[in-house]
């Protein structure tokens, strides 16, 4: 089988460009099954159920997220009633959602897991290690495992990729937006990359417009941020995985402008 995985998708105008581009890019690669992460996806940041509709109608098949998954309070309901949506596992158990989810093949089944790291981020967050052994636990049945680590650290990140080496399929990094050169098939047999980048705008800070954020680093005065709008692209990474073994065979990074 083949994953597609998406990189965080930055406001509307990421949302737009996925859904102009998903259906040719999963023709092109074979696609079976789509993960995005759409934590950023609503105009002005977090994710609305009206952002993650527009996703699942561009073709992606279940989201991940983020830090900025309960920003928004409308998808409180939303991550509650739907099993195609999740968020960090090792959040505090009493938030809306799951931090598991499995998508059904008929013949094989994929559980997902979203983690977050907690180097550089809310000290609140369970350990993402020992998180990752409790998740496993609720998807031993399921052949194929996606893990999405949504963390700052890149050490981090590899770290706890190599700990997963064999015990999951793929591995993915998402939330620093920046596409990393290290796309490879881990050597038990895990696809990994350390972060598969954004659905967003190239000339901008990390998706958001750049007079905005520099502004905020230079004065130090609250800013609010603004999504920028041209120049987009699609940042991800394509995994062929043996339903069969659960192993990962390769794993290509993609970029479309």
């Amino acid at each position: 089988m083949k994953l597609l995985a998406l990189g965080d998708i930055v406001g509307s105008s990421g949302c737009d460009f996925v859904r102009k581009k998903l259906s040719g890019i999963k023709k092109l690669y074979n696609i079976d099954i789509c993960i995005a992460n759409g934590e950023n996806s609503a105009a002005g940041n977090g994710i609305l159920p009206y952002s993650a509709d527009h996703l699942f109608a561009s073709g992606v098949d279940f989201i991940t997220t983020g830090n900025h998954v309960f920003r928004r309070s409308e998808i409180h309901d939303y991550i509650d009633e739907r099993d195609d949506i999740i968020r960090p596992y090792n959040m505090h158990t009493s938030v809306p959602g799951s931090g598991v989810g499995i998508i059904d093949m008929c013949s094989y089944k994929i559980g997902v897991v979203n983690l977050i790291g907690t180097a550089y981020q809310n000290a609140s967050y369970a350990n993402p290690f020992d998180s990752l052994d409790k998740a496993l636990e609720e998807i031993k049945d399921c052949k194929v495992k996606i893990v999405d680590f949504h963390a700052e650290s890149t050490g981090e990140k590899r770290a706890l990729g190599i700990y997963a080496d064999s015990r999951v399929s793929v591995f993915f990094g998402t939330h620093t937006h920046v596409q990393t050169a290290d796309a490879q098939v881990l050597p038990n047999g895990t696809g990994y990359i350390t972060d598969l980048g954004m659905c967003g705008s190239v000339n901008s800070v990390l998706g958001v417009e750049s007079e905005c954020v520099i502004k905020a680093l230079k004065t130090g005065l609250p800013t609010r941020f603004k999504t920028a709008e041209s120049d987009i692209k699609l940042d991800g990474c394509v995994f062929e995985i043996d339903e069969k073994t659960g192993l990962c065979l390769s794993a290509e990074p993609i970029s479309v402008m």
